[in-house]
């Protein structure tokens, strides 16, 4: 933390270890909220956050980030603070959509959570998955706001091993306190001899992020330009993680669910429908729902061989106009 982000943190007092970002998420719920507090989402957003927040009774509020470029409107943002107000969640780079928000945008989200008074829970799995020299910006290191941030990261993504449930929440001490109590009464401890092992991937030299970013763009790239080639929308290249959150085009009569569904039957691919992504927006002055079953998530965090394979074998249902058949 204080090399990357030059923030000092005491391991001491400062850092919970958990059993992967997703219970260092949870018990920062329950370290925070009291029932009835409201905590600010982005919409689309990852699943288990919702449910996170619901079992520590809390209340979800969404602000949609705009589509294609899933942008941050101020207004929307402004619109859903209220006294009951207690959090915000970013998650950047972004899942499911690749998104890495911008200075701009953190810098309006620190604006807000220091003038409400309300804290920030970060999501930062994929903190070295970025491309296009794209920067990574902990919220945590914007002025006044490491005493009001809660960031929460893992070992999963960055050196893949999402099995071993080895994550960590980084606050101020008596909300570090708080989150290491949860965690040692729901789980005791996340897996010792895999901390073990954490402790030589931390110490991992530069050449392995280089190394890291180059193989996840090449991967990147190859299926972006793929999904093109098949009538696949990707008006958003995404500039961090391992998702490309794809549009159905408009003339598809299909939602995401009967595409994915079809997808399986026909080229036994598997991809994930956009629509569990999504939640009601809070604005009722505008239907976004309208686009809720039109996006799909696919992942390319898999071996070459594998994501040739898969482009293969999506490619022989292309027909004579370059599209998938089912579209």
């Amino acid at each position: 933390m204080k090399q990357i982000h030059g923030l000092d943190v005491d391991p001491a007092t400062d850092i919970a270890i958990c059993c992967g970002q997703t219970e260092a998420f949870s018990a920062a719920m329950f370290a925070i909220l009291n029932p009835g507090d409201e905590v600010i989402l982005f919409d689309p957003s990852f699943e288990t956050y919702e449910t996170c927040i619901l079992i520590a009774g809390g209340v979800p509020v969404y602000v949609a980030l705009d589509p294609p470029y899933w942008t941050l409107d101020e207004v929307k943002l402004s619109n859903a603070f209220t006294a009951k107000t207690k959090a915000l969640v970013l998650n950047s780079p972004h899942n499911p959509t690749g998104k890495v928000f911008n200075m701009d945008e953190l810098g309006l989200i620190a604006e807000y959570c220091r003038t409400k008074d309300c804290i920030a829970i970060t999501d930062e799995v994929y903190e070295y998955i970025i491309y296009d020299n794209e920067p990574h910006i902990s919220l945590a290191s914007l002025p006044g706001m490491q005493k009001r941030t809660i960031v929460t990261s893992s070992l999963s993504k960055t050196y893949s091993v999402t099995g071993w449930r080895v994550g960590w929440a980084i606050a101020p001490s008596c909300v570090a306190f708080a989150i290491r109590n949860i965690h040692t009464k729901v789980t005791d401890s996340a897996p010792a001899p895999f901390q073990e092992a954490a402790v030589t991937a931390l110490k991992s030299p530069p050449e392995y992020y280089n190394s890291l970013r180059e193989d996840y763009e090449s991967k990147r790239d190859f299926v972006y330009k793929s999904l093109w080639k098949m009538g696949i929308h990707v008006d958003f290249k995404p500039s961090g993680s391992f998702f490309i959150f794809a549009a159905l085009p408009e003339t598809c009569k299909l939602t995401d669910v009967e595409f994915v569904e079809e997808l399986i039957k026909q080229a036994g691919v598997v991809a994930v429908p956009g629509c569990g992504f999504f939640h009601t927006s809070n604005d009722s002055s505008e239907n976004v729902t309208t686009y809720y079953n039109q996006y799909i998530r696919f992942a390319f965090c898999k071996s070459d061989a594998t994501l040739t394979s898969a482009v293969q074998k999506m490619q022989q249902l292309v027909d004579a106009s370059g599209h998938l058949k089912f579209l």
